[in-house]
């Protein structure tokens, strides 16, 4: 099996000489990772509790935290357009009125049949395993801190993007605060007023990334999904294939429909089952690239788009400094924010710069950064009544301790003031680029209420 993989690692992924820069490497392939665990091929698309979590660094003595800040992207969800689920039982209707399925082909039209039955009204919805996630990390909040969350009259900043599963999102996680702190009090907040520092719009981002990244998204794309064996599999005639079918397409319907399946408390494998190892991997390396491209520290789309969430890392430096007792600031929107985001502050690496795509996965996996539900978390520590010190703070990364490009000496604890003048030097450093430019917005905190995304 061990050399299996390796042959398919090279045939994906040629190993040539990298100038990857501030990047690292993992210690197992992703080809090994998505063997093991196959959901992990459906990148942006993982269980969020399919992540492990490490147990957390005790706070350090003398201290307490007493603030956290936060933005974590919606759970898991539908599909977002009925074609997503239309196009594929189309192609293969048609396909079994001339008797041209096999016996998988039938089994996976029936399969796709019965998943479209639930998809009615629902398109882009929050899933019942979505709404848990949050409820989930909301327990584990609570548990992780409760100085912060079970303190009297906590006041709670929730802000969400106007799109109703991260609005939903949002309400689980309150729900979940309420119940562990009936003495807190809650905002909640979702209007366009919040959009320009939560959400810029799709347009600009498409057009700052398509012209550079979809030549590069189709030559890979090429190399990276080989269909044909799934055409055998499922059809009879190849001919007919050859006339009536668009292999590619098809094979990457099949791909977002099986590895979403994950979002539903009743999915199955039995779509991922219709692929190999290798044809998972191979797809994933297609999600992972368009993911890198177009939301990462990608050279190949100038470095420029970590840059279109300047003003989020803005908003929640200057948020912080006027926080004087225990609050929370939660923050509710979408994947395309989380990680530009991360890439921007290159949490654990997320600001990889890799030339050499043929090694991307080395150094970036999305299902890593920004499964459904991905969140960071800002946890910020002050000395203890009577003591001295320093203001400290911690960064979690989908609840994990989390690195960042500033010197410390006892990680994962920064001094705040140090993390500040590193990011608002970085932010100095804003190169010209296609965006507009946005506004610096703060985000109040005891009685006044703005929002995110």
């Amino acid at each position: 099996m061990k050399k299996l993989l390796s042959i398919v690692a090279l045939t994906c992924f040629v190993v040539a000489g990298t100038n990857a820069q501030n990047t690292k490497s993992f210690e197992k392939s992703a080809l090994e990772e998505i063997a093991a665990d196959r959901y992990l091929a459906g990148g942006n698309a993982v269980d969020y509790e399919r992540l492990p979590r490490k147990a957390l660094t005790p706070t350090p003595k003398g201290y307490e935290p007493y603030y956290l800040s936060h933005y974590g992207r919606h759970g898991s969800r539908w599909l977002l357009n009925d074609r997503d689920y239309s196009a594929p039982i189309t192609t293969l209707k048609d396909a079994d009125k001339s008797g041209k399925l096999t016996e998988l082909g039938k089994k996976t039209l029936k399969a796709l049949e019965e998943i479209q039955k639930t998809t009615k009204g629902r398109l882009g919805d929050l899933t019942e395993v979505g709404e848990k996630q949050h409820h989930n990390i909301a327990k584990r909040m609570i548990k992780n801190f409760p100085e912060i969350f079970k303190a009297a009259g906590l006041h709670i900043d929730a802000r969400s993007t106007t799109s109703v599963r991260a609005i939903l999102s949002m309400i689980a996680e309150c729900e979940e605060l309420t119940a562990a702190n009936p003495t807190a009090t809650i905002h909640n907040e979702a209007n366009e007023a919040i959009m320009s520092y939560m959400n810029p719009s799709k347009e600009t981002l498409q057009r700052m990334s398509e012209g550079k990244a979809r030549p590069i998204q189709n030559e890979y794309g090429a190399k990276q999904r080989n269909p044909m064996r799934l055409m055998k599999a499922l059809f009879n005639d190849q001919e007919w294939v050859y006339l009536n079918v668009m292999p590619a397409q098809l094979m990457g319907s099949l791909y977002d429909i099986a590895t979403n399946n994950q979002s539903h408390e009743n999915g199955t494998t039995e779509l991922l089952d219709i692929f190999t190892d290798e044809e998972l991997y191979n797809l994933w390396c297609g999600n992972n690239l368009y993911w890198y491209l177009n939301h990462a520290n990608a050279p190949q789309t100038d470095n420029v788009m970590p840059w279109t969430h300047a003003h989020l890392l803005r908003n929640i430096i200057e948020t912080a400094d006027t926080v004087t007792t225990k609050q929370v600031a939660l923050r509710f929107g979408h994947d395309t924010v989380v990680l530009p985001f991360i890439s921007l502050m290159d949490l654990d690496g997320a600001g990889a710069s890799v030339d050499n795509l043929d090694e991307l996965d080395k150094y970036f996996r999305n299902y890593k950064l920004i499964p459904t539900a991905c969140n960071v978390q800002f946890v910020f520590y002050r000395p203890k009544k009577g003591k001295e010190g320093d203001i400290l703070v911690k960064v979690l990364l989908n609840e994990n301790e989390a690195t960042m490009p500033v010197a410390t000496d006892s990680w994962p604890y920064y001094k705040w003031k140090e993390v500040k003048e590193y990011y608002l030097n970085k932010l100095k450093k804003q190169p010209r680029s296609p965006f507009p430019s946005l506004p610096s917005m703060s985000m109040p905190t005891r009685g006044q209420f703005p929002g995110l995304n």
